[in-house]
């Protein structure tokens, strides 16, 4: 499983690393150690806390978001796989994503939850790049 640092962490949040840095001193979300003593956020646990904050900040604010150049940098928080299509969620900032591509896409892909990718939206269609 991939797992992401302080700085990683907070730019996928959309927060500043003193933020992220903060979240984690309290608990909020968990994390470990790696060999060099670096702080590192677990991929699953980072994509079920982005979830948890986009909801939380979701019912506090009603500010509208727009996008830049149409790329949603983000973390995958769930995947739906058919016996051909699939579903793809990912939690970019306070934006939830969802794109339906083939089984086969995700799988060349590597996707898997708690990963970070970028969600590319053209007219009505989401593209998923992996990051």
């Amino acid at each position: 499983m991939q797992s992401y640092t302080i700085g990683q962490a907070a730019r996928l949040l959309g927060v500043s690393p003193d933020t992220a840095r903060r979240w984690a001193d309290a608990g909020r979300v968990a994390t470990h150690r790696d060999e060099g003593g670096r702080r590192l956020i677990d991929g699953r646990d980072l994509a079920a806390f982005s979830v948890e904050l986009a909801k939380a900040g979701s019912a506090e604010e009603e500010t509208p978001y727009t996008s830049v150049r149409n790329a949603f940098p983000g973390i995958v928080t769930a995947i739906k796989l058919g016996d051909v299509a699939a579903q793809v969620e990912i939690q970019a900032g306070p934006h939830r994503l969802v794109s339906l591509l083939t089984r086969e896409a995700v799988e060349e892909l590597g996707l898997e939850v708690g990963m970070e990718a970028t969600a590319r939206v053209k007219s009505t269609n989401v593209h998923i790049d992996r990051t």
